[in-house]
């Protein structure tokens, strides 16, 4: 399975070879686990930033924190969070961890475990999210992970407030365990079938009431207790950050792109044809600033590229990278549509001498139609077109909604669709970030498709959809 560790490949080749079946669960604790780091300090660093942690609470919970360090019971700064919770709107605090969800926690969901959810879910497993967190910290993380089931700490709500209090214990520790056990009766769960994965020593007790228990990138009492009890651990990758080097090589790599513009630009000029002066500049201003970053790519059918052109190439999008990739595959006579709102983005408006964007006004819809019109004409005279069928970059890997306007374009200039998948952009220069990380981009190009009527574009456009979600989900060999 490419882009996976050794360890993940065999261990999802054990839940592929074992029992199937929604008889048997697979449990997944969310911090450290799912995902890197800890989303409690993320929600109670953004109450901290926007002023809602009042002064005597803040102090309550540095001195719970305290005792807690000293042997104290460490559930206890949660319940402080909790109590000082009274009176707030559970409608406002969900809308607070769905905008974390998207700014800053859907970076940190690890890749590894993303695939591990995934051939459980393949596997027809029940799986579910155990944690003492509360379901505003998982449910986004969750929905985004096709994952239906949460096991976790409940509060009190009445009359749409939190009361400050939970129903029932914070599930931590035996606490989470319990959970388990019960959910897997309500559920039909054959637990000694079953699967958890826990990374710190309180899911000892957790882990214990499955047959297959993980330590996945475990702390060190963990995996020591995995290491006496005979339990596999897993090391998993976290999401690559934006270090200093990476910093410096971005910025280097945006220099490479401005001469690769001016040198093509150069060249064209020299020969009298601008044409291919913008063609050698599309080449020289995605090649040189990807290896300057350190970023190169793996291609699996790059012949299709170049059968059917000109054509409206389609892609999912969730970073600034994917247009760079894109304009390195396509290498010449391209174009993209774009909103206007993006023409003065320093990071498009070099990219905008070579290729000529087709700028929409979506507030005009007048406007619009004009300009859509133009690109169809372009399209026709041998232009191909550039596209991102979601609209706006994705959090995750997971794809949003394809709307109809690329395919509606091939139809009016009679041209085939060719689809793109892109994988690991994401991950290597994440969707709000400035910093391009060094690594490998994955891409495979489907078959182009022809012939687009608005007959069927609805069903059409549904199954193209459903080919990007297959690639992603078991990237071909």
């Amino acid at each position: 399975m490419s882009g996976l560790s050794t360890a993940v490949t065999e261990a999802i080749e054990a839940i592929e070879a074992g029992p199937q079946g929604p008889s048997v669960a697979a449990f997944f604790d969310l911090d450290g686990t799912l995902v890197a780091g800890y989303t409690a300090a993320t929600f109670y660093g953004d109450r901290l930033k926007g002023r809602d942690v009042s002064p005597a609470e803040f102090l309550r919970t540095v001195v719970t924190a305290v005792d807690g360090e000293l042997g104290g019971d460490p559930t206890r700064i949660a319940h402080v969070a909790f109590s000082a919770m009274r009176g707030e709107s559970e409608e406002a605090f969900a809308d607070l961890g769905e905008r974390l969800f998207r700014s800053k926690i859907a970076g940190t969901i690890r890749r590894e475990s993303r695939a591990l959810v995934m051939a459980h879910q393949r596997a027809g497993h029940t799986v579910a999210v155990a944690s003492a967190a509360t379901k505003y910290q998982i449910a986004p993380v969750a929905r985004d992970l096709g994952v239906e089931h949460l096991v976790c700490t409940r509060l009190v709500v009445e009359d749409g407030q939190f009361t400050g209090a939970t129903d029932g214990p914070m599930l931590w520790g035996r606490h989470k365990a319990s959970g388990v056990r019960a959910f897997a009766r309500e559920h039909g769960v054959d637990l000694a079938q079953s699967y958890a994965y826990g990374n710190g020593y309180e899911d000892v007790a957790f882990l214990s009431s499955v047959g297959h228990p993980t330590a996945l990138n475990p702390h060190r009492d963990l995996r020591a207790a995995a290491a006496r009890l005979g339990w596999p651990v897993l090391d998993l990758s976290d999401p690559v950050g934006g270090s200093l080097l990476a910093a410096g090589r971005t910025a280097v790599a945006l220099a490479g792109m401005n001469a690769g513009v001016g040198l093509g630009l150069a060249y064209g000029l020299a020969r009298g044809d601008l044409h291919e002066g913008r063609n050698a500049a599309i080449r020289l201003a995605t090649h040189l600033p990807m290896a300057l970053a350190g970023v190169s790519m793996n291609v699996l059918h790059q012949e299709r590229l170049w059968t059917h052109r000109p054509a409206i190439f389609v892609a999912n999008h969730q970073s600034a990278l994917d247009i760079p990739v894109l304009g390195r595959l396509l290498e010449r006579d391209f174009t993209i549509v774009a909103k206007k709102e993006a023409r003065w983005d320093p990071r498009a408006v070099v990219g905008s001498v070579v290729i000529d964007p087709a700028w929409i006004d979506r507030s005009d819809s007048h406007s619009a139609r004009a300009t859509l019109d133009g690109v169809v004409d372009r399209i026709r005279s041998g232009t191909s077109l550039m596209i991102f069928p979601e609209g706006t970059r994705s959090a995750t890997p997971v794809l949003g909604p394809f709307r109809k306007g690329a395919f509606h374009l091939a139809a009016q200039a009679g041209v085939p669709v060719v689809p793109v998948v892109l994988r690991n952009t994401g991950e290597l220069m994440r969707r709000s970030s400035l910093v391009l990380n060094p690594g490998v981009v994955d891409v495979c190009v489907l078959e182009p498709e022809t012939d687009w009527s608005v007959d069927d574009m609805s069903e059409r456009i549904a199954a193209l959809r459903t080919k990007f979600e297959q690639t992603l989900a078991r990237w071909p060999a």
